[in-house]
């Protein structure tokens, strides 16, 4: 019997089938997946934010994808994913607060989808598939056994990639 494994904002988690993994309400948030094409090992994360280095005092690792992404990277290896095997799909950073302004501060998802991007082409993890940017939020699923993200968009229409 398979489960869905739900990803909080500010979180990641693993996943591999016959579990599927999802998160809600990508926002200005990023939805990032990094799966083992040979193991089917994935993790999930949901970003709030793009530089942990720009916040003080902060608590959680997880809210932002300099730390988020590597933690999740780390424990992917740590639990067998390899270097070699790992291949992304990304899905957010819509610009939700900026509508009307010019003020490049207001798009925070701008700055969270190169922010992803950037950690990934350090590591060398090839992005296979994203829907970011835009104006509007989403619902992602990911099943590891196909390698298929299932995206919602609330009232409009359900798409794969």
């Amino acid at each position: 019997m398979s489960e869905m494994i739900r990803v909080g904002m500010a979180d990641y988690k693993l996943c591999a089938p016959p579990d599927k993994i999802s998160t809600l309400g990508l926002g200005s948030c990023m939805g990032v997946v990094i799966y083992d094409t040979k193991t089917k090992l994935c993790g999930m994360a949901h970003i709030m934010l793009p530089d942990s280095t720009k916040i003080t005092h902060n608590q959680n690792r997880m809210k932002f994808a300099d730390t988020c992404l590597l933690d999740m990277y780390h424990e992917l290896l740590a639990r067998g994913g390899l270097k070699e095997n790992l291949r992304a799909k990304i899905a957010g950073g819509a610009r939700m607060f900026a509508h009307h302004s010019d003020n490049e501060l207001l798009n925070v998802g701008h700055h969270n989808n190169q922010a992803v991007r950037k950690f990934l082409q350090e590591k060398n993890i090839p992005i296979v598939a994203d829907d970011s940017g835009k104006d509007f939020s989403r619902t992602i699923v990911f099943d590891p056994e196909c390698e298929l993200l299932h995206i919602s968009v609330a009232g409009v229409n359900e798409y794969v990639i």
